[in-house]
Parts: C-alpha cells; structure tokens; sequence
C-alpha cells in the first residue's frame, strides 16, 4: 500500500461520512470523464446505475438538509449507511490487497466517516434549536462545499487530502473533548 493509495482512501472516507452520494458521484464522474488518472480499482465507480443513482440520492440529501429537522431524521438514516460506505469506499481504493490490509483498512474508512457523520449530525442537530431557518441551510451549504473541495483534493493531491483531513479530524477530537468538559462541569455542578 502506497501513501497516495491510502490518502485517497482516507479523503473519500472522511466525505463519505458527511455526504455519501456526492462522494461517489465525485469518484464515478471522474472515473467517467478521466479528471485524473486514476487506479483501476475505481471503475467500479464508473457505472451508469452507480453515477445516476449517487446523483439522484445527492439532490434528494441535498433538499433535505436544508430543512430542519428533516435533517436529522436523515441523518439518524445515515448513521449506519454513511460508515458503511466509508469503509467499503476505502477497501475499494486500496484494490488488489490481503484479507487483514482489507480489514484494517475497511475499520479505518468505517471509523473515518463515522466522526465526520457524528460530528456533522451532532452539529446539525444543535443548529436546530436555533429559532432562525438560515442558519442551517448555510451549515448545509458549507458541508456540501467542504465535500465537494475535499473530494476534488483527494483526486488532485490525495496526500494534501489526508494531511487536511487528519488536521480537521484533530480539530473535531479537541472540540469535541472540550464540549464534553464544559457540560459535564456545568451540569455535575448542578447536582
């Protein structure tokens, strides 16, 4: 397994969790129309059914993340789904490789995509509350442009992906430790 390889895999694990079909609409079209030269493992992508579908699925997620609530019904959908694909994503980049590489790298992509979907259902699920509606048709528009540019950096310069990727799954473990002090001191100091 080269660098190159397992970047690719992180990068369109860490998308898959945010937004599944517009990750594989990425990698089939770009499989389809060549954008990059990319490895032979990837012309599973280059499906008509696959790069339809990953589309049709991408405009319905894409109307439903702008509605509140809808959206965490969606996401509760795709909490199992979203790694799922993250996992199978991954092993698909890695190709021809051993049964325990397949493993390792399948729990790698499945653990990937299952942080960013976490972070981004918890997010979202927070910015509900919120009494005015634009603030999460502008997460979602901020997530759909994060994907799209992390998908087209995980084609162009896959190891650039992964460093940006590790540096955003950091941020997200430091964040995400210190809302979890911060509430268990306020309310452990209401008991």
């Amino acid at each position: 397994m080269d660098l190159v390889t397992l970047s690719r895999a992180f990068g369109f694990s860490f998308t898959a969790g945010i937004n599944l079909y517009a990750t594989v609409a990425i990698i089939g079209l770009a499989e389809r129309y060549g954008w990059v030269d990319l490895p032979a493992q990837f012309q599973v992508f280059d499906n008509d059914i696959v790069i339809y579908g990953a589309l049709a699925m991408y405009a319905i997620e894409f109307l439903a993340d702008k509605i509140p609530w809808i959206d965490t019904v969606w996401d509760a959908v795709h909490t199992l789904v979203r790694p799922l694909g993250g996992a199978l994503i991954a092993v698909a980049a890695m190709g021809e490789a051993t049964p325990l590489l397949q493993g390792v790298v399948a729990l790698m992509g499945a653990t990937v995509a299952a942080s960013t979907h976490v972070t981004k259902a918890g997010s979202r699920a927070a910015i509900n509350t919120s009494p005015e509606p634009f603030s999460n048709s502008g997460m979602s528009l901020a997530e759909d442009g994060l994907v799209i540019t992390m998908g087209f950096l995980t084609l162009m310069v896959p190891i650039v992906a992964l460093i940006v990727g590790v540096a955003l799954l950091l941020l997200i473990f430091v964040f995400s430790r210190r809302l979890y002090l911060g509430a268990k001191r306020r309310f452990s100091s209401r008991a």
